[in-house]
This record gives C-alpha cells, structure tokens and sequence, in this order.
C-alpha cells in the first residue's frame, strides 16, 4: 500500500499525522466494502455474499460502499502511518477526512497525543543516601534465640500469666447467647500476647492465676470477614500457668539441632545471613530512591493521559490482587474496611502515578542519550523466560505476543531494564555520613561465577522474622 505521509507539531503534546492514499489503492478497500455489503443485501438469484459487485453497484450505487470503505479502512491506514513515521501515541485520534469522501485520492488529518520526549541532566550521576547495612549484636542473639524457641520446653508455673507465657484455659465466645464458632474451646493453650484471638482476651489474662474467671466483651476482628466488628461476649476459666524455658545455648546442643558444631559457628552464620540479607534490603532501597531521583530529573509537565492511564492500571492490579487473595470485595469496600478516605487515596494514587509516568520518561530519555537497546538475544531470553513461567513452548509464545502487537513492548520493557541498571551502576551511594557503603553480595568461595541476581531471588528473610512453626513442647 502506498501511503503518503507528514507529521506537523501542534501545541499541547499533539501533532497532526497527514496521509493520502491515492485512488487505485483505496479501490481495494471500496472491493472489500461491496463483499461486505453482499452479505446484508439480497440479490434474487444470488445466495447472500456471492452477488457480484456490478450488479451491487448498479442497484446500490458506489457511495455506500465507499462510505463503508471509509469507515472500516481508515483505522488500518492510521495504524500504518503511525508506524511509517514512529510516532508514539498515547491517545486516540481525532480524525477529519480532508479529500476522498466521494471519489478520487482519499486524504485525512489526524491529531493525536504523543508521548513527550525529554532531556535530562546529572543522570549518570546521581548520589543515593540510604542506611548503611550494619549488623548488631542484638540482631544475631535474636536470630540465636529464634532458634532456642523453637525447641522451649514448657513448665508449670506459680507466677501470674505475663507475655510469652501459656495459659491452659477453657473459652466460650458468644453472641447473644449463641456459642461463635471458632470462638470456644476446652483445655486451649493459648500464648499471653499472641493476640490471634481477640486483642482484649490479652489485656484480660494478663496478671491472672489458675482459677481465676474472667468475662469481657470485645469485637471481632478483620479475619472473621462479614462478621468483622460484631460484639462478642467471652467467658474464660483459667486452669493452668505454663512458662518456657529455652534450652541452655551450649556447642553441645547446637551440635544436636543443627549442622553447626559450636555456639561460634552458629552466631557466625547468622551474621553472615543477616548481613546478606540487609545487603539485599539495601539494593533495594537503592533502586526505588534511583527510580524516585530519576523521575526528579523530569521537570516537564507530564500528560494526563499518562498519569490517567497510571492509576488505571495500579487500580486494575489493586483489583486483581484482591480478587487472588479471595478476599472478594471490591475497592471502595476495600478502602471502607481498612479506614481509607476515598478522596485522600485518589489523590496519593495520583500522586505515584505521576512520579511513575516522570521516571518512566526519564528511563526513555536514557535509553536515548546513552544508546541502550535490547537485543535479539536478550529478546530471545525474556521470551524463553515468559514460556517456562507459563509452561508453553517459546515458540509460541513469541507468535502470541506477535499476534498481540506487544512484542516490541516487550524489548521496550527490557531496554527500560537495562536503563534502570545504568542509573544504579552510576549512582554514588552513600550513608548518613556521606561515606559510601559497599553493597556487593559476597560469592562463596567454591562459586565465584555465580550470579549475583541469582543470589539475590534465593535470599529470604531471616528465620527471626518468621512466626514459630514449633509449638513449645510442654
């Protein structure tokens, strides 16, 4: 198809996109439009769609069809002039049909929205101050004692019930004198402070021995779902005071519960893991004060088709996550149940969205000024990588993503990728002192060439910060 084609820059973010289509080729959509037509008018003698355009022609005359052919083939022709003269639209055309609308060569304008191109400065340098990564004392006895708990005897005990102790108690929730299920329970060892029942059943067993009998009122919490907020009556007899005991911290025991054959070892390993896994925290800290500077370095105003489309897409993903999590409520009965106002929340969305769709530009500006792209085999790699995740063949895949229109947007992703590791790698990072911090992942010794991204997905967080699987035994 031979399209004529100009851009002409208009105010507000817009250009004027003008292409011609000369006569003989606009035929064919005028023979396209006929078949078309064929199909909804009933010729005698003709099944319908096999009447032939003369006889169509003759009864119809040519400007309905032409009409049609306007209408179905413009779209097309748009898209390719789009293409021929690499313009970035972010927004539906506004088209006029300047020529064409009864015979001869078609012409049309169309005005459309474009993504703003920018400029920055100082990108290539850019300071970070974050936290330096320091591991204390206090941090590894608490990964130590992590470890203790988890093998805590229980004893029984005199003392009144404080934090951290068991209680063994009979407990019986009710509503109007109707037993709550999940609510009662017999000879229930239960943990001072836990609060995994109702916060006031804490506040009620505190300072209490055995034989002691309480009653309070309180209301149920988020996790009961549509009875959240209804007002429980409870009844608790207290038979028993239980307190642990951790198992004295000896090279012997730690050679018994794990692979570690003194206390030094096991402290050292520790440390290595908590100072990993806060290297690991620190990177990423980086990284969104790097995207946060990066959007900073974008002073231009950026469109509100952008930032519109920005929270759109956050107010999908916020959707779509609540929908996986089976909590099954909508967002406004999202924003209801955790107290958020709904106008604040719109206006804080707005808010990201715009330093998104800033960065966004920023990472298309490097992507321009130092010359990043991706290439074939890093598009090749992102593809193998999307069909092991969805267990098909890259092969199909890649057609997928071809049929869809995205596969160009896929190697965008990747060269935004690669811009966003340029900004960090040329980043001074630094402490609250101003001295820089060193954030490299250590290799071990028998695997110097192993990935340190590979490194990074694997580290999770220190067992401290996990709930006890174990319950102490009694």
């Amino acid at each position: 198809m031979s399209l004529t084609t100009s851009v002409e820059a208009l105010e507000g973010n817009k250009v004027r996109l003008h292409v011609a289509i000369p006569a003989a080729d606009f035929e064919q959509a005028i023979d396209a439009a006929f078949r078309k037509l064929a199909h909804e008018v009933k010729m005698p003698g003709f099944r319908p769609g096999k009447a032939p355009r003369r006889l169509l022609e003759a009864r119809m005359g040519t400007e309905i069809a032409r009409d049609q052919a306007l209408r179905d083939a413009l779209p097309d022709y748009y898209s390719e002039a789009v293409d021929a003269e690499a313009i970035d639209v972010i927004a539906p055309p506004a088209i006029d049909i300047t020529a064409g609308e009864e015979q001869g060569d078609v012409e049309f304008d169309a005005v459309v929205e474009v993504r703003p191109v920018v400029e920055i400065e100082g990108h290539d340098a850019l300071r970070i101050e974050i936290d330096k990564p320091e591991i204390s004392d206090e941090q590894i006895d608490k990964q130590v004692d992590a470890l203790r708990d988890r093998f805590a005897d229980l004893e029984d005990s005199s003392a009144p019930l404080t934090d951290g102790d068991y209680g063994e108690i009979d407990v019986t929730g009710s509503i109007e004198g109707e037993s709550v299920e999940g609510l009662s329970a017999t000879d229930y060892l239960y943990e001072v402070g836990s609060g995994i029942v109702v916060p006031k059943l804490d506040e009620s067993v505190r300072g209490k021995r055995p034989g002691d009998i309480l009653e309070f009122v309180d209301s149920l919490p988020e996790r009961f779902g549509e009875r959240a907020g209804e007002e429980v009556s409870f009844r608790v007899l207290v038979k028993d005071v239980k307190r642990k005991v951790l198992p004295e911290l000896t090279d012997e025991w730690v050679s018994e519960v794990s692979e570690f054959d003194t206390v030094d070892a096991l402290r050292d390993d520790a440390r290595t893991r908590l100072d990993l896994y806060a290297r690991v925290q620190a990177s990423m800290a980086v990284r969104e004060k790097v995207f946060s500077a990066a959007a900073g370095l974008v002073s231009a105003e950026v469109p509100d088709t952008l930032v519109n489309q920005e929270m759109e897409r956050r107010l999908h993903d916020l959707a779509h996550r609540l929908e996986e999590q089976g909590i099954g409520m909508t967002v406004p009965q999202y924003l209801a149940v955790t107290g958020q106002d709904q106008t604040e929340f719109v206006a804080n969305l707005r808010e990201l969205a715009t330093e998104a769709v800033r960065a966004d530009l920023a990472l298309r500006a490097v992507i321009a000024q130092e010359e990043i792209a991706a290439t074939d085999e890093e598009l090749d790699a992102e593809i193998d990588e999307l069909a092991r995740r969805v267990e098909e063949k890259p092969a199909k895949v890649r057609k997928d993503l071809e049929r869809r229109g995205v596969l160009e947007a896929v190697r965008s992703d990747i060269a935004r990728g690669k811009a966003l590791a340029f900004l960090i790698e040329h980043a001074e990072v630094v402490d609250e002192n101003g001295d820089p911090v060193d954030l490299s992942l250590p290799r071990p010794a028998d695997e110097s060439t192993e990935d340190e991204s590979a490194i990074t997905e694997s580290t999770t967080e220190p067992a401290a910060e996990e709930p006890i699987e174990e319950e102490p035994k009694s």
